[in-house]
């Protein structure tokens, strides 16, 4: 492996990984014990595997070949963001959700976004096998902050969820946990994929920009409401 091979690897795993190093900081009054973090990483990346088969599935079936804004809508929303976003979300349901160590609200964004940036990380070493250099360091700044930020905000509802005592509003939680980072997903990417006009492009980034700040209003509240705060 010689030098621009080490440094391409460390290009695709480095953003991913100081998200999560990030989120680990700013999980200050109860953090996570290693076993789990790892776990919930790892299990985001495996399910990359299962996601990449899927959306490959439907770039080459005849069924779903097609031109024009419904079909870009169609990729967008329903190939890719809700096959993406429904997969992390039954691994933050399965595993974290019902552990005993998901003991805060905060522990929802804290998942979330392990298994979120597990997902990014494999799918940016993915890229950089494919595409090389540039496309892993446009990523670093597009791409892996948008799935930190669709996690962010689909653990923010989760947080919500499992300590919701009224099982309706519970429900609504955990619907909202999919539905939010589906539609900012979908809307990303229509308006990235989208040949209608190039200049939505732009939207596109404030769409990323408008996002990475909500996250971070979601993660500043749940921080400061941590019921181990005082202690």
């Amino acid at each position: 492996m010689g030098f621009r091979d080490v440094l391409l690897f460390l290009a695709a795993i480095a953003p991913g990984l100081l998200i999560c190093w990030y989120i680990y900081k700013m999980d200050k009054y109860e953090r996570e014990q290693p076993f789990p973090l790892f776990a919930t990483f790892w299990l985001g990346a495996f399910a990359t595997l299962g996601v990449v088969k899927i959306e490959t599935w439907a770039t080459y079936s005849p069924i779903l070949q097609g031109e024009g804004v419904l079909f870009t809508l169609f990729s967008s929303f329903i190939v890719v963001a809700l096959t993406e976003e429904l997969v992390k979300y039954l691994c933050l349901f399965l595993y974290p959700y019902r552990s005993r160590f998901f003991n805060e609200p905060m522990d929802g964004i804290v998942y979330a976004v392990m298994i979120g940036m597990g997902f990014a990380t494999l799918e940016n070493l993915m890229y950089a096998l494919q595409y090389g250099l540039e496309t892993v360091i446009l990523r670093a700044f597009t791409a892996v902050p948008a799935h930190a930020a669709f996690a962010i905000i689909m653990g923010y509802y989760f947080g919500k969820a499992k300590f919701e005592p009224d099982p309706k509003i519970r429900r609504k939680r955990l619907l909202m946990a999919l539905f939010a980072p589906l539609v900012i997903h979908g809307l990303y990417d229509f308006l990235i994929l989208q040949e209608i006009y190039e200049g939505l492009i732009a939207l596109a980034i404030a769409v990323l920009i408008a996002s990475i700040i909500f996250a971070r209003q979601l993660l500043l509240e749940q921080q400061e409401n941590s019921p181990f705060k005082e202690s």
